[in-house]
């Protein structure tokens, strides 16, 4: 009897896998998409997962990537840089104002400093180069409960106030670092005095691959943040591999994607037949290191770049939206302009089939702009105003639509300041105790989980460490933490986090 040599190799399980048969058969230009596809099929980490066999047949059925059914498909995850101030947000604290200028000795509250977090919630990268702010520093700005809900803002975020129903306030966060490394530790959940590990946009990528092979699952929109403070490590992909790392984005019809394009002289003819002889020649050098994951990456990003030159000026057109849609994520006006426009491309990209789209705000290629050392009443107003009417725009867009159940929103910092006055005018870092909400995606609207104490020091109820939050997108996507694994890498009890259950 005559054999497939081919063929035989796949179901010997030879080093020939099926996607490289696969791929080699093809082997013309629709084939470039093969290897996103299998991936988001299950077939291309079909080795790092025990496959399960149909009882009446051979045909090997391989598992799908969730581990239970999901709640959400994509997670838009935006991130204010710098350390937003929490009692000026989302957690108003009117007892700053009754005892402002004062120690914490002359008040009620000296016993904070006496808590067991002050040194146990704390990692310091640099010894003492914060201290606790002596004199409690009162409110910026006022503040009131909104919606049905009732829940307590401040009047920064009017807008995000008109949809507050729709959203979930967890004001019992905490972290270790009180420098600016936190950035990197809100995304990896790991000190960075640790090193750089996969941050929770990679874990999603890893986790269940994508939903459309002409675009990234893994998309970074906004300024990156500073090398100092996290760089490429607060949307990398560390030892996961270079392929699940975050994409950055322009918002730029014209050139979404920097130096993706041919240029105008560029036939597509000529391109495509240039990709063509590209594929066939990294192929070979593929076969011949199977174990160089960079190669690997570098592969399917060429790949995905030719596709995605098409697919993105689309995806990434205003022009597309009506006037009104524009004008309510603020793109008629120069503080809400910018943006406005990422968070209308997010709202676009997870529409298209992306999973997770990563939004900067406030990146200056410092520490950040939300990092009020000083002058925080026109930080805060300023900043606020650039960012309130865009989220609140976002979620009700993506509600109207139907959207807002199968995508999660998250909006978050790496911390937030102290009670204390830092100078005459600013508060410093504070990793204690912080806020950050989430809406959409089977999360429980105009709820608040968690607190701090009275002057908003310490996390005292229902504590949430940062791989918290991280465990809770996960589970919402249908991936057990405890079960995502990599082969080789020990991880810590603390990088699972514990899914936020009361707000689900």
């Amino acid at each position: 009897m005559k054999h497939n040599t081919a063929t035989d190799s796949i179901e010997n399980g030879n080093s020939r896998s099926r996607r490289r048969f696969l791929s080699d058969a093809g082997m013309g230009f629709g084939s470039l998409a093969l290897g996103a596809m299998l991936y988001r099929d299950g077939i291309a980490r079909a080795d790092a997962a025990a496959p399960s066999h149909r009882p009446d047949s051979s045909e090997t059925i391989l598992p799908s990537p969730c581990h239970f059914a999901p709640k959400a498909k994509s997670v838009i995850w935006i991130f204010l840089v710098g350390g937003m101030s929490q009692m000026e947000s989302f957690d108003p604290k009117p007892a700053l104002n009754q005892y402002a200028g004062l120690s914490y000795d002359a008040t009620p509250f000296k016993a904070v400093l006496d808590s067991p977090y002050l040194k146990k919630n704390l990692r310091e990268f640099i010894p003492g180069l914060h201290t606790v702010h002596p004199k409690l520093y009162p409110m910026q700005v006022t503040h009131a409960r909104r919606g049905a809900s009732g829940l307590d803002i401040s009047d920064w975020w009017p807008h995000l106030g008109n949809v507050i129903d729709d959203v979930a306030i967890v004001r019992s966060m905490w972290t270790t670092d009180n420098n600016h490394g936190a950035q990197l530790q809100f995304h990896t959940g790991r000190h960075a005095l640790e090193g750089q590990f996969p941050t929770i946009g990679s874990w999603v990528h890893y986790g269940l691959g994508s939903l459309n092979d002409d675009l990234p699952s893994f998309c970074v929109i906004g300024t990156p943040i500073a090398d100092c403070c996290g760089g490429v490590g607060a949307h990398g992909a560390n030892y996961l591999g270079p392929a699940h790392a975050g994409i950055q984005l322009n918002v730029d019809p014209a050139s979404p994607l920097p130096f993706a394009s041919p240029g105008a002289e560029v036939y597509r003819e000529e391109q495509r037949a240039e990709f063509e002889l590209l594929h066939r020649l990294n192929r070979l050098s593929a076969d011949s290191f199977p174990d160089d994951s960079s190669l690997q990456a570098r592969i399917k990003s060429y790949e995905l770049a030719f596709r995605m030159q098409s697919a993105l000026p689309g995806v990434i057109n205003f022009a597309a939206e009506t006037q009104a849609t524009q004008q309510a994520y603020g793109l008629d006006q120069d503080p809400t302009k910018t943006f406005g426009q990422q968070c209308l491309v997010a709202r676009r990209l997870v529409e298209s089939g992306v999973r997770f789209v990563q939004l900067f705000h406030g990146s200056n290629g410092g520490a950040g702009s939300w990092d009020a050392h000083g002058g925080l009443k026109a930080n805060h107003t300023g900043l606020c105003a650039q960012v309130d009417q865009p989220i609140a725009a976002l979620l009700s867009d993506l509600k109207q639509r139907g959207l807002l159940e199968e995508t999660l929103v998250v909006i978050g910092t790496e911390f937030g300041r102290t009670p204390g006055a830092q100078g005459s005018d600013g508060r410093d870092h504070h990793p204690y105790g912080f806020s950050v909400a989430l809406a959409g995606g089977g999360v429980k609207g105009g709820i608040a989980h968690g607190a701090t104490d009275e002057i908003g020091f310490h996390a005292v109820e229902d504590r949430h460490y940062v791989t918290d939050l991280h465990a809770t997108v996960m589970q919402q996507l249908g991936l057990d933490a405890r079960r995502l694994e990599f082969p080789g890498r020990k991880r810590l009890e603390l990088d699972y986090g514990v899914p936020i259950h009361a707000i689900l």
